[in-house]
């Protein structure tokens, strides 16, 4: 009986410790891809800024 009690707790706990693994890891390339696509988005809105300044906006009549 307690070497059951003791198999059952190490089961769970590997249990765990496969979880937490692949949940750290899901969290971690969000948390990247969110870095590198908010870079992007921040160096794209700086391009278009710098360069729409060039370009008058007028309307012609």
């Amino acid at each position: 009986m307690f070497w059951k009690i003791v198999g059952a707790l190490v089961v769970a706990w590997i249990a765990f410790m496969v979880l937490g693994s692949v949940i750290g890891f899901v969290f971690k390339a969000v948390l990247w891809i969110g870095i590198i696509g908010g870079v992007l988005f921040l160096g794209t809105a700086a391009y278009g800024a710098i360069t729409g300044k060039k370009q008058s906006k007028r309307i012609s009549r």
